[in-house]
């Protein structure tokens, strides 16, 4: 019998340019869920580097990996600090 080796995936490693951080975090925006949106904020963070955000939005790397897991239920003021460290802006679009 063949054993087949599955490995976990990450997203975190695929997301690897601007155009994919943004078309990741837009797709989950549009699930309009919010334990997702802050997990996929962590998953970014980590593709980004957390001890890196800690430092350009001033907020720990402790509480960055509280607020921004499925668990989490990051402060607005949190989110806007995370979204503009990854380099992005949010938009409103009529829906």
């Amino acid at each position: 019998m063949t054993q087949i080796k599955i490995s976990e995936w990450d997203t975190a490693e695929v997301l690897t340019t601007p155009e994919r951080i943004a078309a990741y975090l837009e797709a989950v925006l549009e699930e309009n869920d919010p334990a997702l949106i802050a997990d996929a904020l962590g998953v970014i963070a980590r593709a980004k580097g957390m001890t890196k955000l800690s430092r350009e939005t001033g907020l720990t790397r402790e509480g960055l990996y509280q607020a921004l897991s499925k668990d989490g239920n990051p402060e607005f003021a949190t989110v806007l600090k995370v979204v503009n460290a990854f380099g992005l802006r949010l938009h409103a679009t009529p829906g």
